[in-house]
């Protein structure tokens, strides 16, 4: 059987390969580079692969009829469409973002909400992109991101069975990767459904399947890992506490670093699934076992 597998940058994703762990720093840098770089700074430290921030057009993505409803914000009282772009980097502030992660040598990538949002992101020649779970049902966003040829990562939050099927009969699965995640920041924990990750491997065989996981905690992106996740993502934040929508749902500096540890250490307890008797058991085989097998010894 064909291997799951994607090549994204200089590495691979899928069967047999490391796990990737994507630390989202999304819009948690609140409109700050600098705050954007001590997240850079703690996704490295911690061991991540990458990071992933989003971008949107918000005259695009944020309804008219919202668009001056007020809000209280870091900013004072202002309309959600002004937030929305107080939180949006320019093209200046990306290619800062950009240089910063190659001299970390980290990855980063995002995910665009809309068709001016990817074309932007294209300038930067991202490793993968994230098609956000709200984006699953945008068939011109998935025809045009399918366009580019780079790997795709599809979140399938929010999202029916029925709807993810169409979504992967326009991307195709080839330098597809498909991720488990359930939409409520934070999530209740019976609601994360971490059998979906068995489900999707079965249905599709030739896909990476990951998790991208908003709840409270770290055991159940470890169980993830230990159901066969080639990816997981989590979102990056320096305080849980801090003003904005994902804060609560992100994993601080500290956790994350025990988040990386914990995931290595679970791959090497994995193993291969190949039964065998290892050198470190034969002396127990010599003092514990009462009628010994030659073949074993």
């Amino acid at each position: 059987m064909k291997l799951a597998k994607v090549k994204v940058g200089n590495r691979y994703i899928g069967d047999n390969e490391p796990v990737y762990i994507i630390a989202e720093i999304g819009i948690n840098h609140n409109g700050s580079v600098e705050l954007a770089k001590k997240l850079i700074d703690g996704a490295a430290f911690a061991g991540c692969d990458a990071v992933k921030f989003q971008k949107r057009t918000p005259e695009l993505c944020v309804p008219k009829d919202q668009w001056n409803l007020e809000r209280d914000t870091p900013w004072g009282r202002i309309t959600y469409i002004e937030y929305r772009h107080k939180v949006e980097f320019s093209h200046k502030q990306y290619s800062e973002i950009n240089y910063y992660c190659k001299q970390k040598g980290i990855d980063w990538f995002a995910s665009p909400w809309d068709e001016e949002a990817l074309d932007f992101m294209e300038e930067f020649e991202p490793v993968v992109y994230k098609l956000a779970s709200a984006s699953l049902t945008d068939e011109n966003l998935l025809r045009k991101m399918k366009s580019t040829g780079r790997p795709i990562i599809l979140s399938t939050g929010m999202s029916t069975m029925e709807e993810i099927d169409e979504a992967v009969g326009i991307l195709g699965t080839d330098n597809l990767l498909i991720a488990q995640s359930t939409s409520t920041y934070p999530c209740k924990l019976e609601e994360l459904n971490l059998g979906v990750i068995k489900t999707y491997k079965e249905k599709f065989p030739n896909v990476p399947v990951g998790y991208s996981g908003h709840e409270t905690g770290l055991a159940p992106t470890l169980a993830a890992v230990a159901l066969g996740a080639s990816f997981v993502e989590r979102h990056i934040t320096l305080d849980r506490a801090m003003w904005g929508t994902d804060q609560a749902a992100s994993v601080e500096i500290g956790g994350m670093f025990r988040l990386v540890k914990d995931i290595r250490d679970i791959e090497k307890a994995l193993g291969d699934g190949i039964k065998k008797v290892y050198e470190s058991e034969l002396s127990s085989i010599k003092k514990l076992r009462r009628v010994k097998k030659e073949a074993l010894v």
